[in-house]
């Protein structure tokens, strides 16, 4: 069932819950020439209309505002300002907090003062047919094709692809600058016939087919693609939730700002490749949200007024969501007299808009220890899954959407698990994957661990970490908070612990994702990890405090040895994407060997002829003469082979004769994986 104050928004202006109605809230409208000196000419005012039933519902029907069939109009909501931190009484514009576009060229009339805090950008919507239709300033309406695929990939079967949409550009003077990139950079990934801003004249993404057809991912997820006031910190202090985000639809090399047609044709691009389209979600807090100006009490927490939802969580400058106040009126969902939250109501608006509009399949929630409240996630992860399932709900997603191809995860530092078995949530950001991975690949025990191979074991099967399925745990080897000596860069990491020679890089980083990508969880791989791309700007320089937004540098991919791994890791990809072995919990260590300096594991996941071994030599052993005839390791456990079948090596791509499986030479760092298929 569509909510209540959506349809109210398809032909009238609705302000939902202000905080002050003296002066009574107005209408701030009218269209803008960018070529005009002065933008607004052609604005009126109009006075909303207080509901006669809901005195915190403000309405004017559009067909009353004197517009013009056609016509894209800018607008803001002008009312008083209940920012309890502005020391002045004022009239404030504020952005529709349900604008699905927001134009950041333009700005509220009032010119303020730095202490009175930041202007807000127009709202934009499209007046046609006496309806409300959101566009883009330009008035492009975006209609979803709704060509999809047939089916996307269950949730055990997926490789997500986390992806920072920043990348480095060089000067003609040789320096190295950090360039914002767009939405149509991220289309390009995903279809070389696309236009792209930055990433087109990179010669290595130059290919007869696109980078992430290529690379074999399923899952795609964007840093939080919500408009934020400061895009510069990940996007995490989102500002307007329903409207994409301005900076990634418009560049210095674009006329028109594109960001909402662009992110309705990438989800849509998705859905057609069978890529699964993942949104991260920044609902702890908010930065410059209009409901800090329209109704900041109902809304958001007051630093220092002993209220006990500020306790032990962290806004990082921004304004906590209050996720345990309750208020009778107006609920947006059903239109009728009802208690609610006004936070969460909004915030699941959020939810389902992105829901229902890009057909979205994967949620992340970030830091929800700053969430502070485990019921609204449980709440709002319910109120998800149930409009996926429900096909009288779900009508931009597959028509036969299941249970298991929809999932909400969740990022917390110390990994509590108990959430995923309280139904909270359906799954975590497996940070102790990260941790154990980094000092194995060193060959060294985790910290606390009394073995070597305890700790491999952790690494592979997550069920000893107190998980109880595989698509519980997300598992990676680096983060996007690349800050601090351990969290850097795959590739720096190595580098700052004396691995410097190339070829003992390479060979960590493809053993590494062998670990990722036939463990026990769903592997993500953080844009760039898949060639080795190293960290930007160090700490020690200009951008070194601004970890969070190291670009990735495609341009890399011209070194040999880091086209050989992107290679390597891309035959993994698609293999871990078909493998039925890999998509069961089943995990059995065949052997281990720590004799003469070796630190060899041998795991089996799958069975019968479903069956994937993995030998991975976490030591600088190497057989001797290893590429001679007779050189062999034999590995004694070895699963006997079925009538009709042999034995295949995915990362090198080559079959293994029946005398020769179980027993092939190994390498230093190296990792074999090995399937059977039909002869």
């Amino acid at each position: 069932m569509t909510p209540k104050l959506f349809i109210e928004k398809q032909t009238h202006f609705v302000l939902w819950r202000p905080g002050a109605t003296k002066p009574a809230p107005r209408l701030y409208i009218g269209t803008i020439d960018p070529e005009q000196s002065e933008i607004y000419v052609n604005f009126q005012e109009i006075p909303l209309k207080c509901s006669l039933q809901f005195p915190e519902l403000w309405t004017i029907a559009a067909q009353d505002c004197n517009l013009k069939d056609g016509q894209v109009y800018w607008y803001w909501f002008k009312v008083p300002d209940t920012d309890p931190y502005n020391e002045y009484s004022q009239v404030r514009y504020c952005t529709d907090p349900f604008a699905w576009t927001v134009d950041r060229r333009f700005y509220g009339p009032v010119k303020l003062q730095p202490e009175q805090g930041k202007p807000q950008p127009a709202s934009v919507i499209l007046y046609r047919d006496r309806q409300l239709i959101p566009c883009d300033p330009s008035g492009r309406v975006f209609e979803p094709s709704r060509d999809r695929a047939a089916t996307l990939a269950a949730n055990n079967q997926i490789v997500v692809y986390k992806l920072p949409t920043r990348w480095p550009e060089t000067t003609e003077t040789g320096e190295t600058i950090l360039q914002e990139g767009t939405f149509r950079d991220v289309l390009f990934l995903c279809d070389r016939e696309i236009k792209s801003p930055h990433l087109a004249k990179i010669e290595q993404l130059k290919s007869e087919k696109a980078y992430l057809a290529k690379l074999g991912i399923n899952a795609l997820e964007l840093l939080p693609i919500a408009d934020s006031e400061d895009p510069d910190n990940w996007g995490y202090g989102t500002s307007h939730y329903f409207a994409a985000d301005f900076s990634l639809g418009y560049s210095d090399r674009e006329d028109v700002p594109t960001a909402a047609s662009d992110v309705a044709r990438l989800a849509d691009l998705c859905q057609q490749l069978g890529i699964r389209f993942f949104l991260d979600m920044a609902i702890a807090f908010a930065q410059e949200n209009p409901y800090r100006h329209i109704n900041f009490m109902d809304f958001f927490v007051q630093w220092g007024t002993g209220d006990p939802e500020q306790e032990n969580r962290e806004g990082f400058g921004g304004d906590l969501f209050k996720y345990n106040y309750w208020v009778e009126g107006y609920h947006p969902f059903t239109g009728e007299k009802a208690w609610f939250v006004p936070a969460r109501e909004y915030l699941k608006l959020y939810l389902l808009h992105w829901l229902e509009a890009y057909g979205v399949s994967g949620l992340h929630f970030n830091s929800i220890n700053n969430i502070g409240n485990h019921d609204f996630v449980q709440e709002i992860t319910e109120m998800a899954r149930e409009w996926w399932c429900n096909p009288e709900k779900n009508s931009l997603a597959v028509c036969d959407a299941r249970d298991d191809d929809f999932l909400v995860v969740a990022t917390e530092a110390s990994v509590p698990v108990r959430l995923i078995h309280q139904n909270r949530i359906n799954g975590l950001w497996n940070d102790k994957f990260r941790q154990i991975l980094r000092q194995v690949i060193l060959g060294k025990n985790a910290v606390g661990d009394r073995s070597f191979e305890w700790s491999v074991r952790k690494l592979i099967d997550c069920c000893f970490l107190g998980y109880t399925d595989g698509t519980q745990a997300i598992n990676y080897i680096t983060a996007h908070d690349v800050g601090g000596f351990g969290n850097e860069r795959f590739y720096n990491y190595l580098i700052n612990n004396g691995i410097t020679d190339e070829a003992a890089i390479e060979a960590r980083i493809k053993l590494a994702m062998v670990c990722l990508l036939t463990a026990v969880g769903i592997p993500l791989i953080l844009a760039g990890d898949e060639f080795g791309d190293a960290q930007e700007f160090e700490r020690d320089e200009d951008y070194g405090d601004r970890r969070h937004i190291d670009p990735v540098n495609y341009h890399r991919l011209k070194d040999a040895w880091r086209q050989r791994t992107f290679e390597y890791v891309s035959r993994l990809i698609r293999f871990r994407v078909n493998s039925k072995a890999l998509a069961v919990n089943d995990t059995n260590f065949l052997h281990a060997d720590y004799n003469q300096g070796k630190r060899v594991l041998v795991w089996r996941r799958g069975f019968g002829d479903d069956t994937v071994v993995v030998v991975a030599n976490f030591s600088d052993y190497c057989t001797p003469e290893p590429l001679s005839e007779s050189a062999e390791y034999v590995i004694p456990n070895w699963p006997k082979t079925p009538e009709g079948k042999r034995w295949y090596e995915v990362t090198q791509d080559r079959l293994v004769s029946s005398e020769r499986a179980g027993r092939e030479p190994i390498f230093p760092w190296e990792g074999k994986v090995y399937t059977l298929v039909s002869y």
